[in-house]
């Protein structure tokens, strides 16, 4: 497919006004609305924001490559604009942006077009089109450039693969001193649209610079290309990753392997491959071989904290739905009981439903936390492990005691249970690693027997003997402490939750402060803490609804939209919708949303509200305690977030 298909130019902007991110995003994407591009635009710049916020697109060297693939598309197209004053786009090298290629893929987009947007993405690490890119006036000069550009990269590549034929037959008879260095490589990002292939073109463009083969596998959206043979890697003298998602590593054991993000493939690929020449390189050890690579822990995918949080947002995700339905199940039973009393069908119903639900989230909390490590052997062992956390005592003093409501005399309970799934996933992978080496024909007695029954022994007693005595002792402490605070201490420890839910908006701080909460209430049965960190969730989006009717002439359109939807989304309970704001001038919404989060927290301790609900905002108000003093401390805190925000945020520049 000819690249110039994708160039269209009545979609090009060969003169933009936009100053700022926000603005150029907005005039870019309107543009795409204006020509059919796309049918929903608020629906593509929420997406394109939502990229943004995983590391931006703007690459370096006065290039900006914004892209989203999801179904407001109506066909793959690149949006070509230049800038001649430069718009600050926070890009990798702190220059103002002068070129921009926006890509929209179609969510089902077929290979041809996806070959073509990798294609153009490889030609744009070339300095001499750029430059000329630069210099174009016209949509006409722009399409010939890359037109000329890709026929001249068609033509190296048949030339490069003759000489690679050759070179082949005569490999054999070349001495070792004669032979090159030979690399591999695997290049990925989120949407695997742009950055992936320049970080390919950009390594192989490098190499060939040093005298160096070099093999690179890309998984983009055409899915994984140039795979990578076992062959191929055995022979390379190291690996370099260029990521920002999970790859297939278990491969590279063994291997020395440098592992950065995508953007480091593409700005400094000479430092990369230097790094695995010189030696420099830390040698990779998979997770079926042994422990993680020390040297690794600052890496984009390599850090020891990343994976640690992957793998318990894996539990904590499939937990989620048992805590949801159940919580709310049983919560909506006590209410009924006010009414019919406790012999009641109704409540026994609801009562016990929810019950069979909230058992089951120690478990499956475990369970999927061991899975995300160990892969699947490890799920039975953790779920286990889980379920004994909620009904154990342990060996000094330890009875079994089958309680499907998890009311066991001191159980470990969910620091257990997060406990019990790191220790079965790490556990399997060490059976992995001793059992690796074990003859072919018992191959097989692996996944039926070893792994289940051992995985299963060993993680039954270290729960048994160490894990459940320990933890319940530390729950019981925690118990005692929530039951113990004083008014002062409840309003800073709420203050605290509350502030957590609005730093990051769903991320590591909101997670924190919502699996402390729910564990708080699955101890003790109370409420209270659940009731600050709900509301504390809730203001952010409010506040930005709040902000943008009272002030509208501070956002743009579409902000000014997503601020109606954010009502319903504030009083659901659901924090994300106030990420587009936070992405687009992080300063104001998220100190607005912390001041006004904190104080809606504090305030629910202040005035004793309870919710036995985990989950769904000022629609389970009547199941409060409080339910005036929920609903007041969640609306004085977006009142307070969303003024905060409407007069503390600057004026929106008139392009």
């Amino acid at each position: 497919m000819d690249i110039r298909e994708l160039l269209l130019k009545d979609v090009m902007i060969m003169n933009m006004h936009a100053t700022t991110k926000d603005e150029a995003i907005d005039e870019l994407v309107h543009k795409y609305a204006e020509q059919g591009v796309i049918n929903d635009e608020a629906l593509y710049k929420q997406d394109i924001i939502k990229r943004e916020a995983e590391s931006t697109t703007g690459i370096g060297d006065g290039i900006a490559m914004p892209h989203a693939k999801d179904k407001a598309v109506q066909r793959a197209t690149v949006l070509f604009a230049k800038s001649e004053a430069g718009v600050d786009f926070n890009a990798l090298d702190g220059q103002p942006v002068h070129l921009f290629f926006m890509i929209a893929a179609p969510e089902g987009a077929n290979n041809t077009h996806l070959a073509a947007l990798a294609a153009l993405s490889s030609l744009l690490i070339d300095p001499k089109l750029v430059g000329k890119l630069k210099k174009a006036t016209t949509p006409e000069e722009v399409q010939q450039l890359f037109g000329d550009a890709q026929a001249a990269k068609e033509l190296k590549e048949a030339k490069d693969a003759a000489a690679k034929a050759r070179k082949s037959a005569d490999a054999s008879s070349a001495s070792a001193d004669e032979q090159r260095p030979y690399i591999v490589g695997v290049t990925a990002c989120p949407n695997g649209i742009a950055h992936t292939y320049m970080a390919e073109a950009a390594l192989i463009k490098q190499a060939e610079a040093m005298n160096v083969d070099i093999k690179i596998e890309t998984n983009g959206s055409e899915g994984v290309k140039h795979l990578l043979t076992a062959d191929e890697i055995s022979r390379a003298k190291g690996v370099v990753i260029a990521a920002d998602k999970k790859v297939k590593m278990a491969r590279f054991d063994g291997k020395p392997l440098v592992n950065r993000p995508v953007t480091d493939g593409i700005n400094k690929s000479e430092e990369l491959i230097n790094e695995v020449l010189d030696g420099k390189a830390p040698v990779y050890h998979d997770a079926n071989g042994g422990e993680a690579d020390t040297d690794d822990a600052g890496n984009a995918n390599g850090g020891v904290w990343s994976e640690i949080y992957k793998d318990l947002m894996n539990g904590i995700s499939h937990m989620l739905p048992f805590v949801v339905g159940g919580g709310i199940l049983m919560a909506l039973s006590f209410v009924i009981e006010q009414f019919v009393g406790d012999k009641s069908l109704a409540f026994t119903f609801f009562n016990q439903a929810g019950n069979m639900a909230f058992a089951f989230m120690v478990p499956v909390l475990a369970g999927y936390i061991a899975e995300s490590i160990g892969d699947r052997p490890a799920l039975m062992p953790g779920f286990v492990g889980g379920f004994m956390a909620t009904v154990y005592t342990g060996a000094y003093g330890g009875v079994y005691v089958a309680s499907l409501s998890a009311n066991a005399k001191s159980p470990a309970g969910f620091l257990g249970g997060i406990a019990a799934g790191f220790l079965a996933g790490y556990v399997t992978v060490w059976m992995k690693k001793w059992t690796k080496h074990m003859p072919q024909s018992l191959e097989g007695m692996k996944p039926m027997l070893i792994f289940p029954i051992l995985g299963l022994l060993i993680v039954a007693a270290l729960m048994f003997f160490i894990i459940n005595p320990i933890f319940s002792v530390i729950n019981q402490w925690i118990t005692h402490f929530l039951n113990s605070m004083g008014t002062g201490n409840a309003v800073i420890l709420g203050v605290v939750l509350g502030g957590m839910m609005s730093i990051d908006m769903g991320g590591p701080f909101n997670k924190a402060a919502y699996v402390f909460a729910t564990g708080a209430f699955t101890a003790t049965q109370d409420g209270n803490l659940m009731a600050a960190v709900m509301a504390g969730g809730m203001v952010p989006p409010l506040a930005t609804a709040i902000a943008t009717a009272f002030w509208p002439k501070k956002f743009t359109d579409d902000e000014r939209k997503a601020g109606i939807s954010n009502w319903i989304l504030g009083i659901s309970f659901i924090t994300e919708g106030a990420i587009p704001f936070a992405t687009a001038d992080p300063l104001h919404v998220i100190g607005s949303g912390v001041i006004g989060a904190a104080i809606a927290g504090g305030l629910t301790q202040l005035w004793n509200v309870s919710v036995p609900a985990p989950h769904g905002g000022l629609w389970v108000a009547l199941l409060a305690t409080n339910i005036w003093g929920y609903i007041g401390a969640t609306v004085i805190g977006a009142v307070i977030a969303g003024v905060i925000l409407g007069v503390w945020k600057p004026a929106k520049t008139e392009a």
